[in-house]
C-alpha cells in the first residue's frame, strides 16, 4: 500500500518527462520529416506553450511551491496538449493564437470556415488525408462530402 501512495505522489516525476519531453521530441522529429505542415503546427505550438509554462514556473516558483497540485495540473494540461486524441496544442493555436498573430499564410488560412471546423475535429493523420483529398479534388468536393456527412448524421439522429 505504501508503494502505491509513493507512486501516486511521484506520478508527475515518473510520467512527466515521457509525456512532456520524450514523446513530443519523437513526434516533432517525425513532423519535420513529413511533407504535411499540419503536424508541424501541432508540435511547434506545443513547444511554444511548453516554453511559456516553463517560463511561468521559473518566474513564479515561490508561489507555486505553496500550491501542491501544480505539478499534477501541469501534467494533465501537457497530456491534453500532446495526445493525438485531443490535439490540444493545435486547438489552442486555431482558436486562440491565430486570432492575434497573423504572420504569413499558415495552415488553414486558405480553408473556408466549414473546412477549418472539420480540420479541427480530426486527428493529424486524418488532416493529412484531407489535405491530399483537397489537392486531388478541390475545395468544392470537400464541402460536398462534409454536407453529405452532416445530412446523413441528421437523418440517423432522427431514426
Amino acid at each position: 500500500m505504501r508503494i502505491l501512495v509513493t507512486m501516486a505522489k511521484l506520478v508527475d516525476t515518473l510520467i512527466g518527462p515521457a509525456v512532456m519531453l520524450l514523446y513530443p521530441l519523437y513526434s516533432s522529429m517525425r513532423a519535420i520529416e513529413s511533407p504535411s505542415p499540419v503536424d508541424d503546427q501541432q508540435w511547434l505550438t506545443y513547444w511554444v506553450l511548453y516554453s511559456l509554462i516553463t517560463l511561468f514556473e521559473l518566474s513564479c516558483w515561490r508561489v507555486l511551491q505553496w500550491f501542491p497540485l501544480w505539478p499534477y495540473l501541469k501534467l494533465v494540461f501537457c497530456v491534453w496538449l500532446v495526445l493525438p486524441f485531443f490535439n490540444g496544442a493545435a486547438y489552442i493555436y486555431e482558436n486562440h493564437v491565430r486570432r492575434y498573430v497573423r504572420i504569413g499564410t499558415g495552415v488553414g488560412s486558405t480553408y473556408s470556415g466549414l473546412q477549418r471546423r472539420v480540420m479541427q475535429m480530426v486527428s493529424l493523420d486524418a488532416r493529412r488525408s484531407i489535405e491530399q483529398f483537397l489537392d486531388g479534388h478541390g475545395a468544392e468536393a470537400l464541402e460536398k462530402v462534409v454536407r453529405a456527412a452532416e445530412k446523413e448524421a441528421r437523418s440517423r439522429s432522427r431514426k
